[in-house]
């Protein structure tokens, strides 16, 4: 015979069990695709602009404090653009596959690299001495090949992902096409 007590503790027991399940387990491959697609999306675009805007301005015809200054405020956006793709990805969480952890911690140590490699731009050009275009210019190339190598190295290569699951909802999910 079920006593009170007893239903008591199985009703406390399975809230328990239910509560732990869902804390235990991330976000479906799925969702999780979509998630990380809605934040590098906005991302990818931003970047794509701004980088056609500095490949303008490294060839326009402008003064050094112009250029400086426009160019700064390009690596600055790129730089904002990459911390909120990388919050973005930190808010999709976990995705539940084997290895979600890393796969996860993966994204967010690309896009902090390429975060800091933005940010690391932008000091470089605010460093840089506006008084004689030449060597202002000289300046302007050792900062953006720092920051193409810097870039390549934060590469994420997500062909490499170990998750069949994940590669599939990558595929597959509306947001990531």
């Amino acid at each position: 015979m079920r006593t009170p007590r007893m239903v008591s503790c199985t009703a406390v027991l399975t809230s328990l069990v239910l509560f732990l399940a869902a804390c235990g387990g991330g976000a479906t491959p799925q969702v999780w695709a979509s998630e990380v697609c809605q934040a590098l999306g906005p991302w990818r675009t931003e970047i794509s602009t701004l980088t056609a805007r500095a490949q303008q301005q490294m060839s326009a015809e402008t003064t050094p404090t112009a250029a400086k200054e426009n160019l700064a405020r390009l690596f600055e956006g790129a730089k904002d653009a990459s911390e909120t793709a990388r919050a973005g990805v930190e808010a999709a969480g976990v995705p539940d596959v084997d290895d979600g952890e890393k796969v996860a911690q993966g994204f967010l140590i690309s896009l902090s690299g390429v975060r800091d490699a933005y940010d690391k731009a932008l000091q470089g050009i605010q460093a840089l001495d506006t008084s004689q275009a030449g060597a202002f210019y000289s300046g302007v190339e050792q900062v953006v090949t720092t920051l193409d190598s810097e870039y390549d190295k934060t590469a994420l290569d997500t062909s490499s992902l170990q998750s069949e699951e994940l590669r599939e909802a990558f595929d597959q999910v509306p947001e990531c096409r």
